[in-house]
This record gives C-alpha cells, sequence and structure tokens, in this order.
C-alpha cells in the first residue's frame, strides 16, 4: 500500500543518528504490516535495515536473534546438534499467517513488536525463555523478558522511540525437550491457541507457556513433574477468564477449553521425555 502521508525516509547507518525522536516518526524494518494499512499518524520512517545487525549469533552462551533476522532466515537455520528445543523454530515460523515471501521480508523482531497474541516469534521466544535487549533514544539499554515484554493485545513496554535490538536464547533453553500444540479455525491459519511445553532433562523442571489463546503470554513453572489436578489449579490462577482473547477466531471458553486441554497432553508428553 502507498503510505501517501510519508514525507521523509532515513537510512541511517545506526541508531545513534536518531537522537530527536518525534511523533510522527516509525522504525521500519520488514514492513509488512506497516505498509499493509493506511498509517496517518506516520510522517517519516526510518530503516533499521541499514544498521546491519547480523541475523543470528551462536555462542557458548545460546543464540542471539537480530531483531531484523527474517523469518525465512530463523527457518532455515541449522542449530548445534545439542539444543534439542530447536525443531521450535520451524514449528513456529509454519505457525505464521504467513506466504513463504512474507518470510522473505518479514523480521522476528517486527513479530514481537507487533506484540499480537497470535505472534509465533513471540511464542518461540517467550517458550525459550528469551530476553529482550532495548535500546531507548536517550539512555542505557535495558533487558525485559519476551513474557513481560508483552503487556496485552497489540502493546507492550516499548517506550517513545526505543528500538528492540535483539532476542537472547539461552543456551539452557535450547537443550531443554518441549511439546508443542497449536489450534487454529483452518489448516495454515491464524492460531487461537498455541502452547509449547519444555523440560530440563537435568532437573526435571517444566515450563509450559501459553500464546495466541491469552491477551498476553502466560507462562507456568513447576520444579517437579505436575499432576493433573495441579496443572489445573495453576491454570486457573494465572489465567482469569478475562485474559482469555476474544474474536472470530474463538470465544474465551473455547479458548480456555482448549488450553486446558493441550497442557494436560503436554503434561503427559513431557513425562515420557
Amino acid at each position: 500500500m502507498d503510505l501517501n502521508t510519508i514525507t521523509e525516509y532515513r537510512r541511517e547507518t545506526n541508531a545513534e543518528a536518531v537522537q530527536n525522536w518525534q511523533s510522527g516518526y516509525s522504525w521500519l524494518a520488514g514492513g509488512t504490516w506497516l505498509f499493509s494499512e493506511p498509517q496517518p499518524e506516520i510522517h517519516t520512517l526510518i530503516d533499521i535495515e541499514s544498521f546491519a545487525w547480523p541475523s543470528l549469533t551462536v555462542s557458548s552462551k545460546g543464540l542471539e536473534i537480530g531483531a531484523t533476522c527474517k523469518i525465512a532466515e530463523l527457518e532455515a537455520f541449522i542449530a548445534p546438534p545439542e539444543w534439542k528445543a530447536a525443531p521450535l523454530f520451524r514449528e513456529c515460523c509454519r505457525s505464521l499467517l504467513a506466504s513463504f515471501k512474507i518470510w522473505n521480508e518479514a523480521t522476528v523482531g517486527g513479530n514481537v513488536c507487533m506484540s499480537l497474541p497470535a505472534g509465533a516469534m513471540i511464542s518461540l521466544t517467550a517458550a525459550l525463555e528469551g530476553v529482550c535487549t532495548l535500546w531507548p533514544r536517550n539512555g542505557t539499554p535495558r533487558e525485559v523478558s519476551v513474557v513481560d515484554f508483552v503487556t496485552d493485545n497489540h502493546a507492550n513496554v516499548l517506550r517513545p522511540g526505543e528500538l528492540l535490538r535483539s532476542i537472547f536464547l539461552p543456551e539452557s533453553a535450547l537443550r531443554k525437550t518441549y511439546a508443542f500444540r497449536r489450534f487454529s479455525l483452518t489448516k495454515e491459519g491464524r492460531s487461537s491457541v498455541l502452547l509449547i511445553g519444555t523440560r530440563c532433562p537435568e532437573s526435571g523442571s517444566i515450563i509450559i507457556t501459553v500464546t495466541a489463546a491469552t491477551k498476553r503470554p502466560v507462562q507456568l513453572k513447576f520444579t517437579t513433574h505436575p499432576t493433573a489436578e495441579a496443572l489445573k489449579q495453576a491454570l486457573d490462577t494465572a489465567i482469569p477468564e478475562d485474559l482469555y482473547f476474544d474474536d472470530f477466531h474463538g470465544t474465551p471458553p473455547h479458548r480456555r477449553h482448549l488450553t486446558c486441554h493441550f497442557a494436560q497432553e503436554i503434561r503427559q508428553e513431557l513425562s515420557a521425555q
């Protein structure tokens, strides 16, 4: 779509060149949402792809995903064999309502910053205990977990002009085994429920991350394998009725039912790992 309110396009070499953030400015990465509908409040686009951030950086500590990493790059990534949770990358990339053409432009950071319940990159990075590095315009960088980054439907903790630089996935999370459950109204449709469970092979601790069904990510942590009743009580406590998302992809009661059902399936699957 043509954005006929844009009067300036800036292609800087680094974020420090943008000091005085103004109303009407917008960062531009893949632009798959930005160019999908009118943006009457925006008059200046600042392209961050010219910053040339590395897409994927592997280290002994884990994986750093640059905010401008393309979905296609993440989907094609070949992880070290000891990272048992790495197949989740492909599972979540294929949970996006997007064609391969969109994969080649859409970014991981853009999907997270959109902060929609069905954002599959949120599902992935939250489940793998991701930590966002945020760059304010005038201040020191800060770190926020992905679970805390998203606060509501299409809402997050970003301040005006603040930039998501990267998301770090710790090696300890990548070594975990996992179970994945997803529901959508059509085979390739938008997720209405998406749950990921991970299990630490050393301690046996379990984390179940609920996304798509809720307005923001919800994470349940268990030091030992939970019973069916303990899991049910934890879900009821952590997710009140008004936290379930409501749209034409699913009502709150529908999403609650599937969340509870999938969580119990995940509990059983992880018990066998």
